[in-house]
């Protein structure tokens, strides 16, 4: 394999994503996430000359339906040429499942949590079944919401006077997304009273981190989870490792189970707080050409690291997890990841339609792939059952925190 020369740091010119999709739906009612944007440039002068014959041929055939339908006003030719290109994406999706096309409805679903704020309501939202209201699960803290003093398990009975019960939880979500008003009157039922609530829509800022410090055999243990890489996911990690730090911890765990991807530029600024300018954080290939990224830190950190992870960590996760083991031998701990060692980028049309198509493998800074059902093996495999992460019967974070003391040691 021919190697490019190396890339100090990880300043990409396209945005890339990392993220496995998941159609869980119990959803922030009124997101709203900022458009990722590409120029569609389609440059004919870097195909082959056989890829430009068979180009050609399907130029040709298009301007001939195009020329001769017999009701030329019922064409649309944004929209069949839309739908070609989707078919193209499916065709792709057969062998890729990270290959897809998106409409508008579909890509706010998928941009669920990446941007990491929105304008909305700041509640997440479910109902049991048809023929019932929405009902509020939790609040985002200083959301209009919870300034609001909604609660969860609040039956929200109708929004502006439209009964919520002949709505989809979908339906409800969107009807705040699109709407252009700000202001919304909510009938609420709570422990069987019910009342109205004027609420505005305000900008709500999603945390997908939490820590807090363990003591435990005359040790602090720091903890940090990650529960998605969105844009401000690196600040909120930032500040809270500063804090952690500044409470003299011995070790620490980062906890990425569950933690499917997102963006991996967040991902990157995450690992050069850990490592120095001299450490390769990851790899990119495509075709023969590998091109290895550095950290952007100043130092490596001295203090053991201990990083819990389930089948359910995937990508974005699986990159930080090698990063850190390859680079600061930091002990895994937990089950097998998922495995996705692919790099998808996303492009919109002018449509507002999008497609996000792989391009490129990652690998590890020592060049390996962990795609498919090779995952990331961890050094101690602990089972759990998902429903006790971070309860009281979590197996596998006390076996993190025992790992994290012994390595102090």
């Amino acid at each position: 394999m021919n190697e490019q020369p190396t890339k100090q740091g990880f300043k990409l010119s396209e945005v890339i994503i990392i993220v496995i999709i998941t159609c869980t739906f119990s959803i922030f009612a009124g997101i709203s996430y900022g458009k990722i944007k590409y120029s569609e440039v389609i440059n004919i002068n870097n195909l082959s000359e056989e890829k430009n014959e068979d180009l050609e041929k399907f130029i040709t055939q298009y301007k001939y339906i195009i020329n001769n339908y017999y009701e030329p006003s019922k064409i649309d030719e944004e929209q069949l040429l839309s739908k070609a290109l989707a078919s193209i994406i499916k065709e792709l999706g057969i062998s890729d499942p990270y290959s897809l096309y998106m409409n508008e409805e579909d890509y706010n679903e998928f941009n669920i949590n990446l941007d990491g704020e929105y304008e909305g309501l700041g509640v997440g939202v479910s109902k049991d079944k048809d023929g019932e209201p929405i009902i509020i699960n939790y609040t985002i803290n200083n959301s209009p919401a919870s300034k609001e003093k909604l609660q969860k398990d609040d039956i929200i009975l109708a929004i502006d006077g439209k009964d919520t019960a002949q709505m989809s939880v979908q339906e409800f979500c969107n009807y705040i997304l699109d709407s252009n008003d700000k202001s919304f009157l909510l009938k609420i039922k709570r422990k069987g009273e019910e009342f109205s609530l004027n609420i505005k829509k305000g900008q709500v800022e999603l945390s997908s981190v939490n820590s807090k410090v363990i003591n435990q055999d005359n040790k602090k243990v720091g903890y940090i989870g990650i529960s998605i890489f969105a844009s401000n996911t690196h600040s909120q990690f930032k500040t809270q490792l500063k804090d952690l730090e500044k409470e003299n911890i011995d070790s620490l765990i980062i906890d990425v189970r569950n933690n499917t991807g997102g963006h991996l530029k967040e991902a990157s600024k995450i690992i050069s707080l850990f490592l120095s300018k001299s450490n390769v954080i990851y790899q990119l290939q495509k075709g023969d050409e590998k091109v290895k990224y550095y950290s952007n830190g100043k130092e490596n950190k001295k203090y053991p690291l201990v990083i819990l992870a389930n089948k359910n960590t995937a990508s974005a996760s699986e990159v930080l997890i090698l990063s850190l083991k390859e680079n600061l031998k930091a002990k895994i701990v937990g089950e097998k990841t998922y495995g996705k060692g692919t790099v998808q980028e996303l492009i919109e049309l002018s449509n507002g339609d999008k497609y996000k198509i792989t391009t490129k493998k990652w690998l590890s800074p020592k060049g390996n792939w962990v795609n498919d059902t090779k995952g990331i093996v961890p050094d101690i495999e602990v089972k759990n059952d998902s429903s006790n992460l971070n309860g009281d019967n979590d197996k596998q974070l006390q076996e993190a925190i025992n790992t994290a003391i012994k390595l102090n040691k």
